[in-house]
């Protein structure tokens, strides 16, 4: 479906609200950008909420679809469940790509600073979340590192929402079997719940089945006035992965599509999270304490396939986290509120990198520089200590301002295992010039950042609502990326990425129809990236410029019409060599970052039997190299969901995506001379079966 038709459809539905009535409150409840609950009209910042009744229909498999039905999102599905993620930004990755996305868990990140993944959406539990919230563009003052292109928060159920209890089986294409289950005994003044999904994955390409399991323990009560909640969450993935297919347009042939090139590839994880949390009102509105702590352990061990000599990399990290939140009133009345806190870590992280054999591909130089052994091997500790401060002021009756102000400091002690430089693992120079791979040695890397923040709220009714926000978003040098150094590169002089962001919005919410709009302007700074001598450098600077709406009209008592979508300009601010022989112009669009992303779709009720929804997606055509002279046409995909509850025991769902069957992408590059792809799946049916408890 063309552009215009998604217009079309949209302007449909925007003349349709002026003959819906209704001017109630709004209800829709978020409680990622304060930590507390508040009405997301209320809110100035582009905040998205996926409720538990649009996840529990999605039944995703995967975390792109559920995300990718947000403004502005496209989360580009891997092999398995890898992902590479573009919110309010290019798809991001290589160098510079880990740390722009702060992901969470029940509002505490599920990485320590310094050690991210690209791919860790997989160590959540997104598939049950009992909502998934995503604030695009940089954090509020509550949170620091890595907020700087968006938040994502992975939202729990509470032991009353457990309290529906339920399993289901579920079977589909390509092999795809599932068993899922949630309960819980007691409620919230007091009980225990659990919940968790097992899947087995035979995979749409040849020899890329993959086994994931997720399980999720809650115990939950009042405490000394506040409630308080002991969680406890694991996930296990053993994949093995399909690599890239090559050449123009490989992805249409179905042979290709279908086939590995890489059957030699994995990858295996596992992560646990143990958490607590407790909040209070203190009694008095607008008052909060809020103090957490969670402890983290994850491991991963992969094959590079995509490298020369295809080493197996190993690592895992070890981290504490705590967090203090205090809100009062200041004086009598709601005039002005105050909000303070503290955010404290500490993480051990280590890497190794091993080359069974010698490389036997490429060309004698790029065999030679790659010795079979060790690449790597070193460990860092982190510590991040991080205050903040905000007001909000009631100027009016209708104004009210924010302002808060974030500092954050952190501190590598980086310990190399090896032999400094960059020999092979027994000290023997390579020819050509050295070894790839070059260790430093040891050292300590500081990092301070301050991070302001501004907004006015205009409150035009008591459903309307027009802000404007200025804000701040940073992260800094990941450890790879400070002391996974290349060639003769022996110190990696990098400084934090900063992203400077102006937002404009206006909101409007009533109980028959929502919509949202906010235009974005946004600079980058220190933009990490390997140069044409494969140095990690932290000179580059990007922009990126948008426009992003949301709509919800209920058209009748059973009908709902809903759409989403931003049109943006994510464009390269210097001009410079890089890796692979591109050279990047300033002007010119970041590679894999297209203009316009779509998303529209009809849902149907009838009473407590039957739901569904026709779903559209379109992802516009982008450029696949830095130099944007290759160009990924894009493609538009149809979803279908059914739900069918006969009696109130049973509950049957079928799914269907890509229903007519599009030859598409889900990922198209263009490196090294050659077009390469993640083809997506073809049209897949899924039926899912629920018993649930009376």
């Amino acid at each position: 479906m063309r552009i215009r038709g998604l217009t079309i459809l949209f302007g449909s539905a925007w003349l349709a609200c002026r003959a819906v009535a209704g001017d109630a409150s709004p209800t829709e409840v978020v409680v990622t950008a304060s930590k507390r609950a508040e009405a997301r009209l209320d809110v100035p910042a582009s905040i998205t909420r996926l409720d538990a009744d649009e996840i529990r229909l999605l039944g995703a498999s995967h975390a792109s679809e559920a995300l990718n039905r947000v403004a502005g999102v496209m989360i580009q599905r891997g092999s398995g469940q890898e992902s590479l993620t573009a919110i309010r930004s290019p798809v991001l990755s290589g160098p510079g790509a880990c740390g722009a996305f702060l992901l969470l868990e029940d509002g505490m990140p599920l990485r320590p600073v310094g050690s991210c993944n690209v791919n860790q959406l997989f160590e959540a539990n997104t598939g049950q979340a009992e909502s998934m919230e995503v604030i695009r563009g940089p954090g509020t003052a509550l949170y620091g590192a890595n907020a700087v292109h968006a938040i994502v928060n992975v939202v729990s159920p509470t032991i009353d929402e457990l309290a529906a209890a339920r399993v289901g089986f579920e079977a589909g294409s390509f092999g795809l079997r599932r068993v899922q289950f949630r309960g819980a005994t007691g409620g919230n003044d007091a009980g225990t719940g659990a919940w968790g999904s097992f899947a087995r994955d035979d995979g749409y390409r040849e020899a890329s089945p993959v086994d994931d399991g997720k399980l999720n323990l809650l115990h939950q009560r009042r405490w000394r006035g506040g409630d308080l909640r002991l969680r406890l969450a694991g996930s296990v993935l053993n994949q093995e992965t399909a690599g890239f297919v090559r050449g123009f347009d490989a992805y249409r042939d179905p042979a290709l599509a279908r086939s590995n090139p890489n059957p030699e590839a994995f990858r295996d994880a596992w992560s646990t999270r143990a958490s607590a949390s407790w909040s209070a009102d203190a009694g008095c509105a607008g008052c909060t304490t809020d103090l957490r702590v969670m402890l983290r352990r994850s491991q991963m061990e992969f094959l590079q396939h995509f490298l020369l000599g295809k080493p197996l990399e190993r690592n895992g990290q070890d981290s504490l986290s705590a967090s203090a939140l205090l809100a009062r009133p200041w004086g009598d009345g709601d005039r002005l509120r105050w909000r303070t806190g503290l955010d404290l870590e500490v993480a051990d992280s280590w890497l190794q990198e091993l080359q069974a054999g010698p490389t036997l591909e490429g060309s004698p130089a790029a065999r030679a520089i790659r010795p079979a052994g060790r690449h790597y091997d070193y460990a860092v500790s982190a510590a991040t200590g991080a205050g903040f401060a905000s007001l909000d002021w009631r100027l009016g009756a209708q104004l009210v301002a924010a302002a808060s102000l974030r500092v954050d400091a952190t501190r590598y002690d980086y310990d190399n295992r090896m032999r400094d430089g960059n020999t092979a693992e027994d000290g023997t120079p390579c020819g050509f010039g050295g070894c790839l791979y070059s260790r430093p040695a040891d050292r300590r890397d500081r990092f301070i950042n301050l991070t302001p923040r501004l907004a006015l709220t205009w409150s035009a009714s008591d459903t309307d609502r027009a802000y404007v926000a200025a804000t701040r978003g940073f992260r800094p040098p990941e450890a790879t990326e400070l002391y996974r150094l290349q060639r003769q590169q022996r110190v990696a002089e990098l400084d934090s990425e900063r992203l400077g962001s102006v937002e404009l919005g206006w909101r409007r919410d009533t109980p028959r129809q929502a919509w949202s709009l906010a235009a974005y302007a946004m600079a980058k700074s220190n933009v990490i990236l390997r140069d044409a001598d494969a140095f990690n450098v932290g000179n580059g600077r990007t922009t990126h410029r948008g426009i992003e709406y949301e709509y919800r009209l209920d058209l009748a008592q059973r009908w709902r019409l809903s759409a989403a979508g931003s049109y943006a300009r994510h464009r390269y601010d210097f001009t410079r060599s890089v890796e692979g022989g591109e050279t990047i112009q300033r002007g010119r669009d970041v590679d894999t970052a297209p203009r316009h992303l779509h998303r529209v779709a009809l849902a149907w009720r009838a009473a407590a039997r039957w739901e569904g929804e026709l779903e559209l997606q379109h992802v516009g055509a982008y450029f696949a190299d830095a130099a944007n002279l290759a160009r990924y046409p894009g493609h538009t995909l149809a979803n279908l969901r059914l739900a069918w509850t006969p009696v109130a025991t049973l509950r049957t769902t079928l799914r269907v995506t890509n229903l007519a069957d599009r030859a598409y992408a889900d990922r198209a590059d263009f490196a090294q001379g050659d077009w390469r792809y993640f083809p997506g799946r073809g049209r897949s049916a899924f039926l899912e079966v629920e018993y649930l408890r009376p």
